[in-house]
């Protein structure tokens, strides 16, 4: 889904992944290579009139409505109302079939329950509240248009375009729909119009670590994949939907890749701070540093131990007061003394052990639910998944800071 900084856009499939899965997934389904292929063939074409975008929507029954309405509505909403007013017409539909296809409902963190989603790591709980809120807020400033189409209908437009199906739709686009840049027009607003669902694309499963380039054909019309690997007959094809770690997975698409190797533990800078002497008079002047120079954010705890970012920011807060006119060379990554290596060392191998007890915390609760609240068992095994990867990915790290001296 195209968002406000975030979204559709910046997952920009150009590059998708393609390779046999290293683990066992029950999927469900997927596509199956039905030929050895070689780096560089073409594993999918998809003819431009077998893609849905807001071309499909001006030119059907809506298009009309969508001209006249004021202010434009946005492409992402054409999209919505599209697809809304297509499954609610069923078997009339010749949009059927795909839409038969199509999950009945999604796992997205802005589906969960309140109660599933206060049990994420704060800075992804946080995300997801704000997601939730976009998209409510979408909901209700859509309403005037979707009344509109009232005529469209023999029913209430109420029962039609209600939050149920508005989340549905946009869910389906958020997590569904390849990049593919279109004209911009008139009857629409000027949100960049990007979106392209693709038949027979939804059907590739992701895995993190392979790649595929896809993208539009302007000589062929189709949108076309091509693998860029060997694949052998039998095997199953996959794609990728960016270098993105499982808080985004999670977040955007409904589900945690395991042992992903773009994924990481968040460290927020007040936890950082929480392990600190409060008696330390330049914390305040430390923090608004670290924030005003870009170190505030995305300190994480990595398959590779702790980032470079999340021990330069530990560096600067443990500097001692005659140490402190020195930060701009801690920012550069220079050495300051043996005393504030070994105070950061020991700093970072406390918080990581913090995390790894708060981690355990946070499955047993989870596990707990899973026994009281059956019917919220698959959502809770979501963020399960979640916390376990991030247990593994803190036990690494406390392990390579165990052996850094």
């Amino acid at each position: 889904m195209k968002k406000k900084g975030r979204g559709r856009t910046s997952r920009q499939r150009r590059r998708k992944s393609f390779r046999t899965s290293e683990l066992s997934k029950d999927t469900g389904r997927g596509l199956m290579a039905v030929k050895s292929l070689q780096p560089g063939e073409l594993i999918i074409s998809l003819p431009k009139e077998c893609l849905l975008t807001t071309d499909t929507v001006i030119r059907s029954y809506l298009g009309d409505y969508i001209t006249k309405w004021m202010p434009p509505i946005s492409p992402l909403l054409a999209l919505c109302a599209f697809l809304i007013s297509e499954k609610h017409a069923g078997n009339k539909s010749p949009w059927k079939p795909y839409l038969d296809v199509l999950p009945k409902a999604y796992t997205c963190l802005v589906c969960l329950e309140p109660e599933v989603v206060r049990l994420l790591p704060r800075p992804l709980q946080m995300k997801a509240e704000e997601q939730r809120m976009q998209v409510q807020k979408l909901f209700i400033s859509s309403r005037g248009f979707f009344s509109s189409l009232q005529s469209l209908f023999t029913e209430d437009v109420k029962h039609v375009f209600h939050y149920h199906a508005f989340l549905w739709a946009w869910c389906t686009i958020n997590t569904r729909t390849v990049y593919m840049k279109h004209a911009q027009k008139q009857c629409l607003s000027a949100e960049p119009d990007v979106y392209a669902l693709a038949p027979y694309l939804d059907l590739l499963n992701h895995s993190p670590r392979v790649w595929v380039e896809a993208a539009f054909n302007e000589e062929t019309c189709c949108y076309e994949i091509r693998t860029t690997s060997h694949c052998k007959k039998f095997e199953e094809l996959f794609i990728c939907y960016g270098p993105h770690d499982n808080h985004r997975l999670l977040l955007e698409y409904g589900f945690v890749a395991s042992n992903n190797p773009h994924s990481a533990v968040y460290i927020a800078i007040d936890s950082l701070v929480d392990h600190l002497p409060s008696v330390d008079k330049q914390m305040n002047k430390k923090i608004s540093l670290l924030k005003e120079h870009g170190f505030s954010e995305n300190l994480t705890f990595g398959w590779d131990g702790p980032s470079w970012k999340l021990l330069t920011a530990l560096k600067l807060l443990c500097l001692g007061p005659e140490e402190f006119t020195c930060w701009k060379k801690v920012l550069l990554g220079e050495v300051i003394s043996d005393t504030n290596e070994q105070k950061s060392l020991v700093l970072s191998r406390q918080i990581c052990s913090y995390f790894i007890e708060e981690t355990k915390t946070a499955l047993h609760k989870i596990s707990h639910m899973k026994n009281e609240q059956t019917a919220l068992e698959y959502q809770l095994t979501l963020v399960e998944n979640l916390w376990v990867e991030e247990l593994r990915i803190l036990q690494v790290s406390a392990d390579i800071l165990k052996n850094v001296h």
